[in-house]
């Protein structure tokens, strides 16, 4: 029985690592920051949505980490955009052939056949752009021509 206490272990931990995070897991682990927002933006966050004026702890908790971060001075003011990336697959394959060489009693041969692939290529979904410390505007991008 203790042989299998290690396996067992290490399996939990890699069941917990691949949780993803949603909405409700992300104001579960911050309850004072959802507490925080105003009843308006509860609600929004709740469904995974943002509205202008909305601090970032509420974008935060709706949307989770940005990507990437920027930061820069438009129009008399600064501001900062945050970006968020999704992946995208793209389906590709070919067809192979090949001759392999036998020994002892196997003779060579001819291979060949259709090997599916799968890529991701990481794209930019979304953007949000912060007056200070709240929500100024947002973008989201149509999903690419899938090819």
């Amino acid at each position: 029985m203790k042989h299998l206490l290690l396996p067992g272990a290490a399996l939990i931990l890699l069941l917990c690592s691949c949780v993803t995070q949603t909405p409700q897991t992300r104001i579960a682990d911050n309850p004072t920051a959802f507490a925080a927002l105003s009843t308006e933006h509860q609600g929004l966050v709740s469904k995974g949505l943002i509205a202008k004026g909305m601090p970032k702890s509420g974008v935060l908790l709706a949307l989770g980490r940005p990507s990437r971060q920027t930061h820069g001075y438009r129009d008399g003011a600064s501001y900062e955009r945050w970006d968020y990336t999704r992946l995208y697959p793209i389906y590709t394959g070919g067809f192979f052939g090949s001759y392999y060489h036998g020994c002892g009693y196997h003779h060579g041969g001819y291979g060949y056949g259709y090997v599916p692939e799968v890529h991701y290529i990481p794209q930019r979904d979304a953007s949000i752009w912060f007056l200070g410390d709240r929500v100024h505007a947002w973008d989201k991008v149509a999903m690419p021509y899938r090819y």
